[in-house]
């Protein structure tokens, strides 16, 4: 059985890289040894620190609490997950989310939008 879900999570974080490589971003699985080195599951994606998660039944407390535990200084810890026949969603502490969103917001009022 773990043969399975080990294959289901790297054909998962495949498919996410697929979908980011899709909307411009160089990315690609990471070193895949248990988070022995650090690295997120899916690499690539200036500054945050991805776990990704492509399961029926996700433990999100457990999977952002690995997202912080990993992550590294200069990177927001995020979940990137989806079940079957869903689309991809992502999860993370909402004062990183503010963060993003203030940027882009600030963003905006620049181009006169």
């Amino acid at each position: 059985m773990a043969i399975n879900s080990n294959r289901k999570g790297k054909v998962g974080e495949l498919e996410l890289s697929r979908v980011l490589r899709k909307h411009g971003y160089d990315t690609r699985r990471g070193q895949q040894y248990c988070g022995a080195d650090g690295s997120a599951d899916v690499i690539g994606l200036p500054y945050m620190h991805i776990e990704c998660k492509r399961v029926e039944k996700l433990n999100l407390d457990a999977a952002i609490i690995q997202s912080i535990r990993d992550c590294r200084e200069n990177e927001k810890p995020c979940v990137m997950h989806r079940k079957n026949h869903k689309p991809w969603a992502v999860t993370m502490l909402l004062e990183d989310w503010i963060e993003l969103y203030r940027e882009w917001e600030a963003g905006k009022e620049l181009m006169g939008e």
